[in-house]
């Protein structure tokens, strides 16, 4: 089933075109990456379909149901977690609760039955600052879902982690998506971690953008540890990189 679809997405700035003509679909409990050289416009489509911004041409779907230009129908995370230093963890990812209009002591109520869940339990008097660096990700990650339990769209989330910590909050990001039925629109620059994590990659290349090439990952999820240094593994990267080098 397609929860998320855009149809000939192009946008332009200043008479320049950004991106062109893109097309994408998201199943349901799927995660997509969007993968591509920088300046290649994923941010500009990512603001799109969260509705911060109007297409010139094309539309974007959510259930079928035309969303363009509507914001608050999905979620979006950016590569800063963007935690306010003053509010604790509790108090920090129930905002999007607050602004729907919830009641404080209800968001909170909410927000505290995931904290064990997203392997946050004992964080919830924190403030960012005394949180490690992937335990800010993930209130980050559970902040964006209580935004929309349905669609995430993640922009470069983890590309501030260590390889250690980066590892370990893929195998998380990856299981609490299957138990919690999210479906993940993802954009990275790293050819490993669009493998390692992805059902589909779709490269975006050229300037003005455009989804040039789709590569299906036939791995089964959750992907044995020894993928990454398979010769399947290898073959997907010079795919990806052989593509991205031909469209230059």
């Amino acid at each position: 089933m397609i929860v998320l679809k855009t149809e000939g997405i192009t946008k332009s700035f200043d008479g320049q075109a950004v991106i062109r003509q893109v097309s994408l679909e998201l199943k349901e409990r799927e995660l997509v990456s969007l993968l591509g050289v920088s300046g290649g416009g994923k941010t500009t489509l990512f603001n799109i379909i969260a509705g911060l911004s109007q297409p010139d041409e094309g539309k974007v779907f959510l259930d079928g149901v035309d969303i363009t230009g509507s914001p608050g129908q999905v979620s979006y995370m950016l590569q800063k977690d963007l935690l306010l230093p003053y509010r604790t963890t509790l108090d920090n990812v129930i905002l999007p609760l607050l602004i729907k209009g919830m009641k404080k002591t209800e968001a909170r109520q909410k927000a505290s039955s995931y904290f064990k869940q997203f392997g946050l339990e004992g964080t919830q008097k924190k403030y960012p600052a005394q949180l490690s660096g992937g335990m800010r990700q993930r209130a980050a990650l559970l902040r964006t879902y209580l935004f929309s339990e349905r669609v995430a769209l993640l922009d470069e989330p983890f590309s501030a982690l260590d390889m250690l910590t980066k590892s370990s909050v893929h195998d998380w990001y990856l299981q609490v998506m299957e138990e919690i039925r999210l479906s993940t629109l993802f954009v990275t620059h790293d050819i490993d971690e669009a493998v390692l994590l992805s059902d589909r990659i779709y490269l975006l290349t050229g300037k003005p953008g455009t989804v040039t090439k789709e590569i299906v990952i036939e791995e089964p999820r959750p992907r044995k540890k020894e993928f990454s240094l398979s010769g399947q593994f290898l073959e997907y990267k010079r795919q990806i990189l052989a593509h991205l080098e031909k469209s230059r």
